[in-house]
């Protein structure tokens, strides 16, 4: 008797999340029909009680339950049940809340509702895309893989979703109580605060799907494509290419948030510039399509993937940064500061970056597990971590203002050189990261832990500071180490 009461718990938390998400979209309706803030309570209470139920069903399921590998199956159905109720919901919602409640309707608002639909889609493109792969790649004999990718996707998709949900369905002038309070102020969450979490969860999304593709990619291809080698490389370019181009989206979307003033948000979207510049090239190479095929038996071509490649970074990791400097700049209220050619240097930046990225597409003699010279993700970020400090010195009227100013300046200037100083080598901190997956892990936990401080900025400007100066130590990395991009196990003995 007593050993079946955990299994009843945990098919009561595994099946109980659907009935839960159903009563939200029932909720939602009659909110949207009579906009009585008591069922707005009602549903978001629901989703809250959904996502807490999320959170423990896996872990109690693992614990206590008997059976949990079939738990853990029922529970990713149960997932993709609660995902394709909420999400097309909440894209209702969001359309209806900017007709019916929003007394602004301003472009922002509309461009918030056509981007939670994409954002929705995505969710659901996603679960279904991530079951036909993993599905297709099992019947292959594949084994089955969780990337620390999907486990962040999984955990973080049910507290956007109730943020989305409270957001959305918002009934203004509710009840005095302490519950409405709180849900009130999910509700009224500022525009650029939200845009910020749909983009970090869109970025997570896609970086799932790209975990999937680079797992099961070829053995889903093996059979669709035959022997046609030209067919094969057409299909999979077509997942690295799209990441390229949000590569090239995140670029222009950290340009957005610093002209709004809002650098320490553009600083947190060019990483996740980096992060998609990372991803691609290392989809590419896992599904085969990096190198471009032999032209005529000895020289090679350009391939579109390449060039776009070139162009995405060209737009995120030199003009965007330039453009974001050139703006704090261009804007400082310090004599000492708008004295300086510091739209000159922009320039010089942006040039120099570009110069760096010709030079890597043509070399012919380039050092396995390296770059010649500081890689422009890098330097990118190495440059616009300090405009973070010099921005909020300016707007609190510090004295350091002048210091983080001049800070500025002279590291531009010195970046902009060392991207095209071509003796110099810098160790590929992507296969890096690939070998040494602790240090990775790590270095995420800390930088997710100082997005939360005063000292985010700081924390990315030692860290890149560090990799500025890290040639004196990787200079006697082996680069045929310094190529692998995963950790070579020793046999054992």
């Amino acid at each position: 008797m007593q050993q079946n009461i955990p299994r009843a718990i945990t098919g009561i938390l595994i099946f109980g999340r659907p009935p839960l998400a159903f009563c939200g979209m029932i909720w939602a309706i009659a909110t949207i029909i009579s906009k009585n803030p008591v069922y707005y309570i009602l549903g978001v209470n629901s989703l809250i009680l959904c996502l807490a139920i999320d959170l423990v069903d896996g872990w109690f399921a693992a614990r206590f339950g008997s059976h949990y590998k079939l738990a853990h199956i029922a529970e990713r159905m149960m997932n993709k049940i609660v995902f394709a109720i909420i999400f097309p919901v909440i894209s209702v919602g969001m359309m209806w809340r900017f007709h019916f409640v929003s007394y602004t309707n301003s472009r922002a608002e509309l461009l918030h509702v056509v981007f939670v639909l994409i954002l929705c889609v995505t969710v659901l493109m996603r679960e279904n895309f991530a079951h036909f792969m993993k599905s297709f790649a099992l019947k292959k004999g594949a084994e089955e893989e969780t990337s620390e990718m999907s486990r962040l996707r999984t955990l973080v998709a049910a507290p956007v979703a109730a943020i989305l949900y409270a957001h959305a369905f918002y009934v203004p002038e509710g009840p005095p109580s302490p519950i409405y309070f709180w849900i009130s102020w999910l509700g009224n969450i500022p525009l650029r605060l939200l845009f910020f979490i749909e983009i970090i969860f869109f970025v997570i999304n896609l970086g799932s799907i790209a975990a999937y593709c680079r797992r099961y990619g070829n053995d889903c291809l093996d059979d669709i494509c035959m022997d046609d080698d030209q067919l094969r490389r057409r299909i999979l370019s077509v997942f690295p290419n799209a990441l390229t181009m949000m590569n090239a989206m995140m670029g222009v979307l950290s340009v957005f948030f610093a002209y709004s003033g809002r650098v320490r948000e553009a600083y947190m979207i060019l990483i996740g510039a980096a992060i998609f510049d990372r991803l691609d090239g290392a989809l590419a190479r896992k599904l085969g399509v990096s190198d471009p095929p032999l032209e005529n038996g000895n020289r090679r071509k350009a391939t579109f993937g390449g060039i776009l490649d070139d162009i995405a970074d060209a737009v995120s990791f030199c003009i965007a940064p330039a453009l974001i400097f050139y703006y704090l700049f261009d804007t400082s209220i310090l004599d000492s500061i708008i004295v300086l050619p510091y739209g000159w240097l922009a320039i010089i930046y942006a040039v120099m970056g570009i110069i760096r990225l010709i030079y890597f597409t043509i070399d012919t003699n380039p050092i396995p597990g390296f770059f010649k010279g500081l890689p422009t993700p890098a330097a990118a970020l190495l440059i616009t971590a300090p405009l973070i400090m010099f921005q909020n010195a300016q707007n609190n009227g510090h004295a350091e203002a002048v210091f983080w100013g001049y800070f500025c300046f002279g590291l531009t200037l010195t970046v902009s050189i060392l991207m095209n100083s071509y003796p110099i080598r810098y160790i590929h901190m992507g296969r890096f990261g690939g070998r040494h997956p602790m240090f990775t892990r790590i270095m995420f936990s800390l930088n997710g832990i100082s997005v939360f401080t005063p000292f985010f900025g700081h924390f990315n400007l030692f860290v890149h500071l560090i990799y500025l100066f890290s040639p004196f130590y990787t200079w006697q990395v082996d680069p045929e180490i310094a190529v692998l991009e995963n950790r070579v196990k020793s046999d054992s003995a």
